[in-house]
């Protein structure tokens, strides 16, 4: 998100109908399209992830996903590159791999909508395109990310229990997602179907390509507007957005901290958490999710059935193979059960000095 970023905004229809469940409950298999052809041998896949500002990309799913095809198929190359949240240099980066004759592709779109010229023009090379984490439009063969509305559902459900009683007594402020990602209405829907009615909501921002700074800004403008005394809790859509409003919030005076929501898990975030400066996150466990694109990318390589749970339909594509993996609210109560037990990060790493102490009551140290 940091080289030039340019801004994009999707069409509002194809924001509402990116994403459409069916055929749920038991898993099966779909076979990819027929005029991608088997293949034995060593594969060529490409690997094209969207930014490197939300610390994810670059320390789990690049190297999980890597790691899962060597282990699938030991002598299949992954090409990788990564967009910076440049709508334009992706499509420059899929138009090199169809160029290079890859035998997959695996990308996680900056913007849905823009991408879907060049998944068409890899569908029409014999190239099948997995969407990764965010569904692509176009022909794509295959798709794997998170339960997006489950995610804000649960975010929703961790900010009404943390105001409890004040739910009613003031107004919350939206630091929504980047609109040009379309996982972002998704959390949006998601946490408006939990908060609707139950809260007022003073403020709501599209933070401008997830970037902290602005989710700092659109909050202090909220605190100028609304006033100090008026604001009761942060729906912060993932922990970049959160620190970024905790930042304002402590600038503004604010003590103690309203309820401020997040995601991703980051260390920052889980810090945050342990620490009750951020009341929670929501835990994604990415090895899951990196596991199943591995899977759906040499399958499809190979010409085998793509292995799915259920099928989704996008704007323009219906019964897409899918595997999607259930979110969990992440606090400082079970921080030993999904952070450490998954080991995203060494315990070291979280319980720095600073924080020792934070450990110490959540019981992580003796």
């Amino acid at each position: 998100m940091n080289a030039n970023p340019r801004r994009v905004v999707m069409a509002t229809a194809a924001v509402s109908l990116a994403l459409v469940l069916t055929a749920c409950g038991v898993a099966k298999e779909a076979r990819p399209r027929p005029h991608h052809p088997k293949k034995t041998g060593p594969l060529t896949i490409a690997l094209l992830l969207p930014e490197n500002e939300t610390a994810r990309y670059e320390n789990f799913d690049r190297p999980l996903i890597r790691k899962k095809i060597h282990q699938l198929c030991a002598e299949c190359e992954v090409l990788y590159n990564n967009a910076e949240s440049d709508p334009s240099v992706q499509q420059q980066q899929v138009d090199t791999m169809i160029t290079k004759r890859v035998d997959v592709i695996v990308v996680d779109a900056v913007d849905s909508e823009s991408i879907a010229s060049s998944v068409r023009k890899a569908d029409e090379a014999g190239i099948p395109v997995v969407a990764y984490d965010r569904l692509a439009l176009g022909p794509v063969s295959a798709y794997t990310s998170f339960d997006n509305e489950q995610v804000g559902r649960v975010q929703g459900r961790g900010l009404l229990k943390a105001l409890g009683k004040k739910a009613g007594t003031g107004q919350i402020v939206m630091l929504n997602g980047w609109e040009a990602d379309p996982n972002a209405a998704e959390f949006k829907r998601g946490a408006l179907s939990v908060l609707k009615g139950k809260v007022r909501i003073g403020r709501s921002y599209d933070v401008d390509r997830w970037l902290p700074d602005k989710a700092h800004d659109d909050m202090n403008g909220a605190i100028s507007s609304l006033g100090k005394d008026a604001i009761i809790g942060v729906y912060a859509a993932n922990d970049g957005l959160a620190g970024g409003a905790i930042t304002a919030l402590r600038g503004g005076g604010f003590d103690p901290l309203p309820p401020v929501t997040g995601q991703d898990s980051e260390l920052a975030g889980v810090q945050r958490v342990l620490a009750g400066t951020q009341y929670m996150s929501v835990f994604k466990p990415y090895e899951p999710e990196a596991t199943a694109a591995a899977e759906m990318a040499v399958a499809l390589g190979r010409g085998r059935p793509v292995p799915a749970q259920r099928t989704v339909d996008s704007a323009t594509t219906r019964g897409i193979p899918a595997t999607l993996i259930t979110p969990v609210a992440l606090t400082r109560d079970n921080v030993k059960d999904t952070v450490l037990r998954d080991r995203l990060y060494p315990l070291g790493k979280i319980c720095t000095p600073r924080y020792r102490a934070a450990c110490e009551r959540a019981g992580l140290l003796p």
